[in-house]
């Protein structure tokens, strides 16, 4: 990708140079006009255009926090992840072929330290020693005034998470933190905090890497104001100051020239590259597009919120009209899968949802209408990106296999079976942001065997009661094949337990419930995986959900955004790290007439 922009580089200039203004300037300084300094990165081993400083990086994302405070609205990392910072974080120099970053999930195997320099755990798995990182400071504004970071802030925002003290008693509730089962956590000394929990958790260390919450605040601000909801009070330590937002219009983060970190791949290069992150608010996906064709827009896509294209007529498009443009994809999950009320027939009978399964013809669905861009091998709710913790379709049982592969003769037949040789009528309740040509090519698949499906687009607020409530009348539209960055478990617990409100299928099933709480139960990443595994085979089996393909997600980079390899995420909700390890080749910007 990188050669690509190099070449691009010089085709722009030789462009240019036709030009009487840019032949004069190549006459005057023929080197100067055409040579650049490269390095490789090391991740990768190609070359690239050397990190430069300068500049401004916009965006555009269709999500915007309704506010800075994490503790409320996970989204508001999105906002904040560039500002304030966590105890640990994935290792940005670590080689590509080890970890590339394309999905969500991060194994902690990758972790390196973020405001913890180091860490250690005790034998016993119940102590968790973080040692902070010194010259760490705050951005120089009230109430903080660059004062130095402490191991007394962590135990504060660590206490106020938990209810663990200073003058926090309850947790924060529907926290992924408190399946830690910590019980105390302490600043020993000024510059070291134990985390004690009450039992062991293999997953202890993955939960506080990724975790939205897991930002450490101003505890100054809090006093003061008794949250964090107003951006203007925000003080973070990071590598961006949050300096302007305006609703619904643009959010801005301006270099903070005092920050601490250096760029993991080029340890003398002080980060971050670029003097401004520019947000555009921007909803219509023809006016995101616009930008991007006008060089107003650097980039789009999920590390710089939700702007992904999704689109393959869209890509197809791109393609040929703007060919210089990187479309770099990555998959979630798959938000084209369908969830049946099990608790009412005719969704009731395992045979049933056989037949609505196999009467899909994903291969072709995805040659035809994804353009051979979607995954449509089966998976369960746990995806590809979680690996160790799924099987993959070629490794299912065949008999298992036989139950996801298109028959409609054998989908008519167990129908048959089960009572419906006519056919039957049901209703599919569909998100109006999802991919309704998918629904009706699904409605149509269907037709074929007998079954009637009416589909009914709806809006979030009005669809989630629904689901969440189990009163959707048939069918709905559901997620599965999650890479998440919260790993396998929640996601089963999600998506399976008895009690879960996301359990949209209501399937009961105390087999079931008691695998997922075993693997939260797990005293070992081994024995985690495996209980994950066999829960996630265990929801293919009884087919409590409908696989729908997994359609590709394109991030959209401009060719003079340098440093990027396609990352996604950088846990949690802190993505925006990724866009402050990124520069703009502004030689090659100004040749291309932006």
């Amino acid at each position: 990708m990188n050669l690509a922009r190099t070449c691009l580089a010089v085709l722009a200039g030789l462009v240019l140079a036709a030009t009487g203004a840019w032949a004069a300037a190549a006459q005057e300084e023929p080197a100067a006009a055409m040579e650049k300094e490269m390095v490789t990165d090391p991740t990768t081993g190609e070359m690239v255009t050397a990190p430069q400083y300068g500049g401004t990086l916009t965006f555009a994302t269709m999500l915007e926090p309704p506010s800075a405070d994490t503790l409320v609205y996970g989204s508001a990392g999105l906002a904040i992840g560039g500002v304030a910072e966590q105890l640990i974080i994935p290792n940005w120099a670590v080689d590509r072929d080890e970890y590339d970053f394309s999905n969500q999930y991060i194994p902690v195997d990758v972790a390196a330290g973020q405001l913890a320099e180091s860490w250690e755990i005790s034998p016993d798995g119940l102590t968790y020693t973080f040692h902070i990182r010194k010259g760490v400071h705050w951005h120089n504004k009230a109430p903080m005034n660059g004062r130095e970071l402490t191991a007394q802030d962590i135990e504060y925002n660590y206490h106020r998470i938990w209810g663990l003290g200073s003058g926090y008693t309850e947790p924060l509730p529907g926290s992924l933190l408190e399946a830690i089962g910590t019980e105390s956590v302490t600043a020993t000394d000024q510059w070291t905090v134990e985390f004690k929990l009450k039992e062991p958790n293999p997953g202890a260390l993955h939960k506080i890497m990724v975790v939205h919450i897991g930002f450490i605040l101003p505890r100054e601000v809090i006093e003061q104001h008794g949250d964090i909801s107003d951006w203007r009070n925000f003080v973070g330590t990071g590598p961006y100051e949050l300096t302007d937002w305006v609703q619904g219009t643009s959010i801005t983060h301006t270099r903070n020239p005092d920050y601490w970190g250096f760029d993991e791949k080029y340890p003398q290069n002080r980060l971050p590259y670029t003097d401004k992150l520019v947000g555009l608010f921007i909803m219509e996906e023809a006016t995101r597009l616009a930008g991007l064709r006008s060089g107003r827009i650097d980039f789009l896509g999920f590390p710089a919120g939700v702007s992904d294209i999704v689109s393959a007529d869209v890509l197809d498009s791109l393609r040929k009209t703007d060919p210089e443009i990187d479309l770099v994809p990555w998959w979630d999950r798959s938000e084209n899968s369908v969830a049946l009320d099990t608790t009412k027939p005719p969704f009731d009978d395992i045979r049933v949802r056989k037949a609505m399964q196999i009467a899909l013809d994903l291969q072709t669905i995805n040659d035809t209408y994804y353009k051979g861009t979607a995954m449509w091998k089966p998976q369960g709710p746990v995806g590809e990106g979680l690996k160790g913790y799924y099987t993959p379709f070629d490794e299912w049982p065949d008999e298992v296999k036989k139950n996801y592969a298109y028959d409609p003769e054998r989908a008519r037949q167990l129908l048959a079976e089960a009572g419906y040789p006519d056919g039957f009528e049901t209703a599919l309740v569909w998100s109006s942001e999802g991919d309704l040509g998918y629904a009706e090519i699904a409605a149509g698949y269907w037709k074929a065997i007998g079954v009637d499906v009416e589909i009914r687009g709806m809006d979030r607020p009005q669809l989630i009661p629904l689901l969440t409530g189990g009163d959707y009348g048939g069918m709905a539209g559901a997620v599965t094949g999650w890479s998440h960055p919260y790993g396998a478990v929640p996601v089963l617990r999600n998506n399976g337990h008895s009690t879960s409100i996301w359990n949209i299928p209501s399937f009961k099933d105390a087999e079931l419930d008691a695998m997922i709480e075993a693997g939260e139960s797990a005293t070992s990443l081994a024995e985690e995986q495996r209980l994950a595994r066999e829960a996630d085979m265990y929801m293919i089996e009884k087919h409590v959900y409908l696989w729908g393909p997994k359609a590709g997600k394109y991030m959209a980079v401009q060719p003079w955004v340098e440093g990027y390899n396609g990352e996604v995420h950088f846990g949690g909700q802190h993505r925006l790290p990724i866009l402050a390890r990124l520069w703009i080749d502004s030689e090659l910007k100004e040749a291309m007439g932006h």
